[in-house]
């Protein structure tokens, strides 16, 4: 990071603009593409599964996924505004590009496919990815890191909860 020299306001603007834009977009087309492949299949199919005595209610899904997709946006947009030459900055925005695909599928393997085995693969793969985002955002911007703990504890709920229910189906 040695050499690194503030930009003239308007080029930094110019910058928080765009870096913001990086972090929104691929996290609203992930939300998008996972409720066009969720939403037509909760009824009759979802509906119809046996699932676990702890399996939230429906309604529940739509607020926690609106909270963390907001969490998960201003982390990478914490990790895009760091400079581009900093150490571990391109990795820590790979995972991030990986783990919004993983997301995405998710909702295309488990709803769309309607196979809670195709699900638990994908989840599992997704929770190793956040993991090792976390980890990585976490030596690059500490609050960025923090604001992922969330999004970890609910994959790893979601993960126990799609394993019930390839199980009882």
């Amino acid at each position: 990071m040695t050499g690194y020299t503030a930009q003239p306001y308007e080029v930094t603007v110019r910058r928080r603009v765009l870096c913001a834009l990086f972090a929104i977009v691929p996290v609203a087309l992930a939300a998008t593409l996972g409720s066009l492949a969720t939403t037509p299949n909760i009824a009759p199919w979802y509906t119809g599964l046996l699932k676990p005595s702890f399996s939230p209610p429906n309604w529940i899904f739509a607020p926690v996924w609106m909270l963390l997709y907001a969490l998960m946006a201003y982390a990478f947009y914490r990790i895009l505004r760091i400079p581009e030459a900093a150490a571990g900055r391109m990795f820590a925005i790979a995972l991030f590009v990986l783990q919004i695909i993983l997301n995405a599928s998710w909702s295309w393997a488990f709803f769309a496919a309607q196979s809670p085995l195709g699900g638990l693969i994908v989840i599992g793969l997704l929770w190793i990815v956040i993991v090792n985002m976390l980890a990585e955002f976490i030596q690059l911007d500490r609050l960025a890191g923090w604001l992922i703990v969330p999004y970890l504890a609910w994959v790893t709920f979601a993960a126990i909860l799609n394993f019930a229910i390839w199980r009882m189906n």
